[in-house]
Formats: structure tokens, C-alpha cells, sequence
């Protein structure tokens, strides 16, 4: 069966797909639509990632697709519902990166929190002799509230227990048996914690689901955290935010048009910004490459994946 990438991929998937599957890439420009017209009838599946995803287009292009495999757990940049309607499958790859993900959720809290980054950048540029670096705010015992409790938010919650943090959480339905605090009001939350770690899914569901309300209800003493994607905060929202003192501050893995930055974002050291990592340790992201390469095959194998996103 022909197999299709789609955007780019970590070079070894990429070399991986080339050389046992015998994968074509799927051209970017003016090259695409005439490669589309001759080889679009053949491909049967489509391997891509968050960053770029098979879109209701592609698939009219596609009549023979049966599954999109995805590296990452992030799927929103695939069109679920056209694929659920023509019976294409989407898999993704959960569970091998919710601890690396959560690692990265804290460490951000404590860097922006204890300003260790703009703490570096003040010794690299030998301000230290002019005098002490600001005092910082404690990461520990805070209030923090999560986002989605998710596999990714129910990590994050575990590990800042030991540091003493009272966890609440925001879900879209209360997950049972946790024995964390569920608060159907996002507002109301966002005024009650000191932090807010956005853990949510990305898509139409969530998007500017972290709006104005919920970062002015945070207020000026409150920081954001937020490795989910970034179509689910009001970006222009937090931008003014930050600049103008109505966040304590903010640490971004994430963003709304990846790779671009607000650039009043660079010039503010009350912010920690990321480039989308959140994976992106060598561990994590072979346990990733093995586990799409085992959807993939699974698929043309049986017809099935091991890791169904619907």
C-alpha cells in the first residue's frame, strides 16, 4: 500500500518511512497539485504531526485514504470530522510523552516564577556587579489550577503535589475519582489560583477557550502556563496582559501561528518562551517514532491502528 508524508517529520521517521515503505513526500508549491493528480489515487495512508496534519482538502485528494497516523498526541490540525464521515481512521501517539510534557509544565512554573532564565540572561550580560538580581516569587504551595485533566494534566498535577500545591482543575465533564478539586467555572477558578497550567486539547472545542475573562480574572498577580496549543489562549489577550502589567507572568511552550512570536513578547522578562519542546528529549521522541511506526504498520497489516483518536 502507498504511503504519503506529510510535512515534515523527525529525520529518522522520515528516513524510516523511505526506507521500509517506500513513502513519497508530499511536495510543498506549485509541484503539489500536479503530484496530487498523479499519485493522490494510490496512497492508502498519510503519515504527518501536529505541526502540519491532513486537512479536509488533502483528503478530497485522496479517495483511496484509509488512515492518518500522526506522531505526537496532538491532532487538531487534521480534520477529524471529514475523516470519521468518509471512515478514514486517525491515530495519534498518547501515553510516551505525558511525562515529558509534564516535566515541561513545571519546569516552566518555576522558571518564570523564579525568573531563572531573565537571571541568566542578567549574569551573561554582566549586570550582577551592578548590583543583586529582583526577588523572585516561590513556586511551592501555590494554588494551581489545570486545564484539562487529562493524561498530560493528571501528570502535571502529580508532580507539583510534591511541592505542596493545592490543585484544582477545569474539565469538560468532572473526572471520576479524582481527588482534585473540579471547578465547572473557569472564571471562578482563575480567580482562585495563583498559577493556571493550560493542559487542554487544541481544536475547534478549545479555541480562545482561555480568553480575556479567565486572564483578567487571574490578575496581575497570577502566572499562565501553557504547553496544550496555542490556539486555546486569547494570544492578543495575553500579549496586553503581560506588557501592561495585568499578569504577573507567562511561561509559552506554545503559540498561536508557530514559529512566530509576538515580538512584544521578546523584550519582557516576565515571560519564558519555548519552542514548542515540550516532547523533545531523545527518549520521548523515539518512544514517539517507534509507536507511529506500530500504528502505521498496524494498519497495513489489519486495517486497524492501536491508538484511535475517535
Amino acid at each position: 500500500m502507498t504511503v504519503l508524508q506529510v510535512g515534515q517529520l523527525m529525520p529518522s521517521l522520515a528516513e524510516t518511512l523511505q526506507r521500509r515503505y517506500r513513502a513519497m513526500v508530499l511536495p510543498e508549491g506549485e509541484a503539489r497539485e500536479a503530484f496530487l493528480a498523479e499519485q493522490g489515487g494510490a496512497v492508502r495512508a498519510a503519515v504527518t504531526s501536529g505541526g502540519h496534519g491532513v486537512r479536509a482538502d488533502l483528503m478530497a485528494e485522496l479517495p483511496r485514504l484509509g488512515a492518518i497516523v500522526n506522531f505526537g498526541v496532538g491532532y487538531d490540525t487534521t480534520d477529524v470530522d471529514t475523516a470519521a464521515r468518509r471512515g478514514i481512521l486517525v491515530s495519534n501517539t498518547p501515553d510516551v510523552l505525558t511525562d515529558c510534557v509534564a516535566d515541561t509544565a513545571v519546569g516552566l512554573m518555576i522558571d518564570v516564577m523564579r525568573g531563572f532564565s531573565a537571571a541568566d540572561r542578567f549574569v551573561r550580560a554582566g549586570r550582577w556587579s551592578e548590583g543583586r538580581f529582583p526577588l523572585t516569587r516561590q513556586a511551592s504551595g501555590r494554588r494551581v489550577g489545570i486545564v484539562g485533566l487529562g493524561r498530560i494534566g493528571g501528570a502535571i498535577a502529580h508532580r507539583l503535589e510534591a511541592f505542596g500545591c493545592t490543585i484544582s482543575y477545569h474539565n469538560r465533564n468532572q473526572v471520576p475519582g479524582s481527588r482534585y478539586r473540579y471547578r465547572p467555572d473557569l472564571v471562578e477558578m482563575a480567580r482562585e489560583v495563583d498559577v493556571l497550567v493550560v493542559a487542554a486539547a487544541g481544536g475547534k472545542g478549545t479555541a480562545g477557550l482561555v480568553g480575556r475573562e479567565v486572564l483578567t480574572a487571574l490578575g496581575p498577580q497570577g502566572y499562565l502556563v501553557n504547553i496544550a496549543r496555542g490556539s486555546v489562549v486569547d494570544e492578543d489577550a495575553l500579549v496586553g496582559l503581560l506588557r501592561d502589567g495585568g499578569l504577573a507572568g507567562a511561561g509559552l511552550d506554545v503559540f498561536a501561528d508557530e514559529p512566530h512570536v509576538p515580538p512584544a513578547l521578546l523584550g519582557l522578562d516576565n515571560v519564558v518562551l519555548l519552542p514548542h519542546m515540550g516532547s523533545g528529549s531523545v527518549e520521548t521522541r523515539a518512544a514517539m517514532e517507534e509507536l507511529t511506526l506500530a500504528n502505521l504498520d498496524s494498519f497495513l497489516r489489519s486495517g486497524t491502528v492501536l491508538n484511535p483518536v475517535y
